[in-house]
């Protein structure tokens, strides 16, 4: 399938006046992935949100040994998880909790692991995120090898979302062309050539919280039934200890589906093209054909950025990495759960999410003009309120307390670090407001209030008074997450985000017709001031007054201006912060996230240069693969916050926000809204 051209759709109310329309389709099919050779680092994708399926260059998963130690191919849902059984029969509720002072009363948090590691490192590993199967070509009945392989020409079709894979194989021609439907978690794949003895296995392992979510040593620990099957269909039951799914495979007539193995489905015969969809229940039904109509829409309808024309030389690869983010996070972090950092490609941190990076994640959604694809994982927040209200219970705290580290049941993971944090408890509360302010909605309001409300109340109650003033901590970590909790309050972006998402919430209130809560008010009015020493701005009050002292990780101290509103934000103290950050920061010890956030503050601070060489800090971990991802380290190959992250920097520097240099830039914008 070699390109054909659609025409892009863009609103006429769109378009600034005298402005001639983005042409989508050129700007989006100069980006398009290609690969002539095996690149470890760079495999291909297709998704939904709700389901990811990756691919070698085979455009199945016929190599996977050879990228496991890199980016693992993996197939990987929203509901897809097991858990091993817990060691001796324990509950989380056995676990010993580790009591702080907090201003005169102990409060208990699941930090420390001494002398009950079996149960702390359980419930830390499980649930994980399952690999449901790996489905690989087969040669003669064997796996194929890297030699086997040349002539390789793979390219992602990123306005039809089409991965097609040409190869030859010992000299012959395959052509193969793999989808995803857009609303079921099912792949559509082609395969065209003439080797008789090519076929393809359906392989299936036993849970993993490990990368690669696999374990391939255990096969009595978990069995794969045929359910059903017809001359062109099977139907397969996975059960892993308490958890099952299943698999249906479509094939086309003539070929040969069969259990061969403990764990492996067959498909052979002249015509290897087939459809399979996964499910927590069975599929009764044959598998839908995928529609390229889906990803034509997505990239015709949403915002668009253009800088095609710029004298920048680094403005080809700008284009490229948000064109790449769009996709990525369509694919990874568009579904009904908050998403894990690799998304669903592979697992990082066991597959769970880390709900402080949600914000990251998806706040661009409704920025980029795509606001249903942020509310999609909205209502998990209602659905694990309970768990947080008794966890804020135990604490002895009004309200609910989001977890930090988390799967689908809502339940904190134990961990030294993540159980401190509290930067994640507004993000619900500016989430709703960005979908409200794109696309206001009475039943929003309705459904949302009591989220909002919880969330807030259990913020204002946790700042607690003392010498006429209201303080954050301690005990607590900052996003800068190198500081000890019992020596830590009153850090700069949480003291201004907590200022924030508390008016924000008096906002949902006034919206429904209620009165302001004066408790509320009372914390915004009386919070700490930001804490300043030198002349710029500390991560926290009790930070070391020396700015270099801690200068590495997130440089925290400027979200409270590039991601918050900053009403208290001197911008003068905050610009020499910028620069001491630019000048004396350890970037190697960032994460990817970090170099558009200091893009946004730069950007507020009408310092276009440093906004745009921001998002250019040569770092390890500011590295771009050729498919999009933004390497972090060798278990972390990919980072979707760092995708986010850019697609919001580049939101504001494109719209409400002159964020790129007049003289070397030529940027043209469609359908941002300006949200920040």
């Amino acid at each position: 399938m070699r390109r054909r051209t659609f025409l892009a759709l863009t609103p006429a109310a769109a378009l600034a006046p005298a402005q001639t329309a983005i042409d989508r389709n050129a700007l989006v099919t100069r980006h398009n992935v290609r690969l002539t050779a095996i690149d470890r680092d760079s495999p291909l994708s297709v998704g939904n949100g709700e389901f990811a399926f990756t691919v070698d260059v085979t455009g199945l998963q016929s190599l996977a040994a050879v990228y496991d130690k890199s980016v693992p191919l993996c197939t990987q849902s929203q509901w897809g998880w097991h858990s091993f059984p817990a060691p001796g029969g324990l509950t989380a509720a056995d676990l010993r909790l580790e009591m702080f002072d907090t201003h005169g009363r102990p409060v208990g948090y699941a930090t420390n692991a001494k002398g009950q590691e079996p149960l702390f490192n359980w419930l830390r590993e499980n649930p994980h995120r399952l690999n449901l199967a790996r489905i690989g070509f087969l040669l003669d009945g064997q796996p194929l090898t890297e030699q086997q392989i040349t002539n390789i020409d793979q390219a992602l079709y990123l306005w039809d979302g089409v991965i097609e894979s040409r190869f030859r194989l010992q000299g012959t021609p395959v052509v193969v062309r793999t989808q995803c439907h857009e609303s079921h978690d099912a792949i559509a794949v082609s395969v065209e050539t003439s080797l008789p003895a090519l076929a393809v296995a359906f392989d299936f392992p036993y849970g993993s919280p490990n990368m690669n979510a696999s374990d391939w040593s255990n096969d009595a620990r978990h069995t794969t039934e045929v359910a059903g099957q017809t001359a062109t269909s099977m139907m397969v039951r996975r059960k892993l200890d308490a958890d099952i799914y299943h698999v249906r495979i479509d094939a086309a007539a003539g070929a040969q589906l069969q259990k061969t193995a403990p764990h492996r489905i067959l498909l052979s015969g002249p015509n290897l093209s087939f459809r399979c969809e996964f499910s927590s229940k069975p599929v009764p039904s044959a598998v839908p054909a995928p529609s390229m109509r889906h990803w034509n829409s997505f990239w015709s309808r949403g915002a668009a950025i253009d800088v095609n024309g710029s004298s920048d030389p680094r403005a080809g690869e700008l284009e490229r990495r948000i064109i790449l983010s769009q996709y990525l996070t369509a694919i990874q972090c568009a579904g009904s759960l908050p998403p894990q950092e690799t998304g669903l490609t592979c697992n990082s941190w066991y597959g769970k999410y880390h709900l402080e990076m949600h914000w990251w994640h998806a706040a661009h959604f409704p920025m980029w003009s795509r606001t249903p694809l942020l509310e999609r994982s909205l209502p998990w927040y209602e659905s694990i309120l309970p768990v947080a209200r008794e966890k804020a219970r135990r604490q002895g705290y009004k309200g609910a307390r989001w977890p930090k580290m988390t799967s689908p049941d809502g339940h904190d993971s134990p961990s030294g670090v993540g159980e401190m944090l509290i930067w994640q408890q507004p993000h619900p509360i500016l989430l709703l407001e960005y979908c409200h302010a794109v696309q206001p909605s009475r039943a929003r309001l309705k459904r949302y209030a009591t989220l909002v409300e919880a969330t807030a109340e259990w913020m204002a109650d946790y700042a607690v008074e003392r010498n006429g003033r209201y303080v954050l901590g301690p005990p607590l970590i900052p996003a800068q997450e190198n500081h000890p909790p019992r020596e830590t309050w009153n850090p700069t972006y949480e003291l201004e985000y907590w200022r924030q998402a508390l008016e924000t919430a008096q906002q949902w209130r006034l919206r429904s017709g209620l009165a302001r809560n004066a408790k509320w008010d009372d914390v915004r009015a009386r919070l700490s001031p930001l804490p300043v020493a030198e002349g710029v701005y500390l991560a926290h009050e009790n930070c070391p007054q020396t700015f270099t002292e801690r200068n590495r990780d997130h440089p925290s101290m400027l979200a409270a201006y590039g991601v918050c509103r900053g009403e208290r934000v001197d911008r003068e103290v905050m610009r020499r912060t910028l620069k001491r950050v630019m000048k004396d920061w350890r970037w190697e010890d960032t994460w990817g996230w970090d170099f558009p956030m200091v893009a946004m503050t730069a950007a507020k601070l009408d310092e276009p240069e440093i906004a745009v060489d921001a998002l250019f800090v040569p770092s390890p971990k500011n590295v771009w693969r050729a498919n999009g991802h933004n390497y972090q380290r060798p278990n972390l190959p990919l980072y979707l916050p760092g995708n986010g992250a850019l697609l919001i920097a580049v939101a504001m520097m494109a719209g409400k926000w002159d964020g790129f240099p007049k003289k070397s830039w030529r940027v043209r914008s469609e359908g941002l809204k300006a949200l920040l």
